[in-house]
């Protein structure tokens, strides 16, 4: 049996599942940790992150002979080092903010269209890769200095790994130091932060062997939410895949880098299978349902909010929840915008609160699909809120789209298993591997009830509140 592992660095946890060549998942580990957080700064000790993986591969191979592995991690984390690989400073995590005068230096330099157009990516901000080197080299630059080695941190890990210098494509498509249409780094923007490219590793796709360690193939993965997609088999056109967790992640394929649109804040990053992909995201989800369990009902489990909200009729008596409780991203970005409920009467119940907030959340997800024209027949969905049935009810009726369920919830661990199955030979393509590794679950069709009216009157409360 050729055991495949396939590993999920997340924000703060490391998941792993080990699969056999049947994909099917016969061990999962997690290991959690708490990120360092100071005003702005976000970091963690570099060396932590191979300290967890290394637990994971102990734990794991002491009871399975691994044949391969592959990694998929969070986009934009950075870590610096040496010659060697010795990190300089604690990893600066993709949350970390403290670059905005930088970002602001940088747009103000290249211009969002210039840096769309050669990146894929519609904003410059204070997370990106790019912003952080530029905010070193001048607020650290005895470190900027001794830099050799610029790593994300799926690099890091390979790095640990193998001892190869590599990274993958999806990876680095969001440093806004990549050109996605050359396929090479953009000296233009590297030369402005005046750092040479020889700090850069070796570009590998998604789903290419890269070394061994102690017997294990180590392959290329891809980003969280590639692999995830991989995972839920969004693998062929028409399937879109959208995850309810605290937030909302809307994952469509596209073949192409859609034109500039100055309005659109919607980012193209490279696919696994070199072709593209845009992410949507917003800033809240199921973590507005569960501020409002925990401030309001604490002593209710989600599925009796889930029974109280399925009593009442669609469109909660007119009561509109607006879910902005982390400020609004997509598709109107505004950060100031706050949570409102509109046209509470005395006649609103706790159920009418509570199915208000899913069905904002739903509409929430429409505005977005109609925003990137996401063209689909089916939406795989994903996250906590694929555990409510009466929310993926919603969600159909409100988009007359279909969803579907999985009954696999690690569905980045499994996707980085796919990457290391194919590119060792377990599995013909990915596409294949889907066909045989994803199992669909339940299947939610648009029912007839007719959501026009709350859908409406949710655009106009956003439209009149925050313009």
């Amino acid at each position: 049996m050729k055991y495949l592992l396939g590993v999920d660095v997340g924000t703060t946890s490391l998941k792993a599942a080990v699969f056999d060549e049947n994909a099917n998942a016969v061990k999962t580990v997690t290991k959690d940790y708490t990120l360092k957080v100071q005003g702005d700064f976000v970091e963690f000790p570099a060396d932590n992150y191979w300290k967890l993986l290394s637990e994971v591969l102990e734990e794991t191979t002491s009871e399975f002979d691994i044949y391969a592995m592959s990694i998929d991690t969070q986009c934009e984390t950075m870590i610096v080092t040496d010659d060697e690989g010795n990190p300089l400073c604690d990893a600066i995590v993709w949350l970390d903010n403290r670059a905005f005068f930088e970002a602001d230096e940088l747009r103000a330099h290249f211009g969002e269209k210039k840096v769309y157009e050669i990146t894929g990516q519609p904003e410059i901000t204070a997370t990106w890769p790019a912003s952080k080197l530029l905010w070193l080299r001048k607020n650290a630059p005895e470190i900027f200095a001794k830099t050799k080695k610029v790593f994300l941190l799926e690099d890091y890990l390979l790095w640990r790994l193998t001892g190869n210098f590599v990274t993958e494509e999806t990876l680095q498509s969001s440093t806004i130091y990549y050109d996605i249409n050359k396929r090479a780094w953009w000296d233009e923007m590297l030369d402005y932060i005046g750092i040479s490219k020889t700090c850069f590793p070796k570009v590998y796709k998604s789903g290419e062997v890269i070394g061994e360690y102690r017997g294990i193939r180590v392959v290329t993965g891809a980003i969280d939410q590639i692999a995830g997609a991989i995972g839920a088999g969004i693998v062929k056109k028409g399937v879109i895949s959208e995850m309810t967790g605290t937030t909302m992640v809307i994952f469509v394929p596209s073949d192409t880098v859609p034109e500039y649109d100055p309005d659109s804040k919607v980012p193209c990053h490279l696919n696994y299978d070199g072709k593209y992909c845009r992410l949507l995201w917003t800033s809240t989800a199921g973590i507005a349902l569960k501020w409002f369990k925990n401030q309001f009902c604490e002593n209710f489990s989600f599925k009796e909010l889930d029974e109280l909200a399925g009593a009442v009729p669609a469109g909660s008596a007119g009561l509109t929840f607006l879910p902005y409780l982390c400020g609004a991203t997509m598709p109107k970005y505004n950060p100031d915008a706050k949570g409102v409920f509109f046209g509470l009467t005395m006649e609103h119940t706790r159920g009418h609160a509570v199915r208000s907030i899913l069905e904002a959340v739903a509409c929430m997800l429409k505005s977005n699909l109609d925003y990137a024209k996401a063209e689909c027949t089916e939406v795989r969905t994903m996250g906590g809120g694929a555990q409510s049935p009466l929310w993926c009810q919603i969600k159909a009726d409100m988009t007359g789209k279909i969803f579907v369920t999985l009954k696999n919830d690690e569905t980045a661990c499994l996707g980085s298993a796919i990457l290391a199955g194919v590119a060792t030979g377990v599995f013909e393509s990915v596409e294949a591997a889907c066909d045989m590794a994803v199992q669909t679950n339940k299947v939610y069709r648009p029912s007839g009830t007719d959501y026009t009216e709350c859908y409406e009157r949710y655009c106009k409360v956003d439209e009149k509140i925050y313009g």
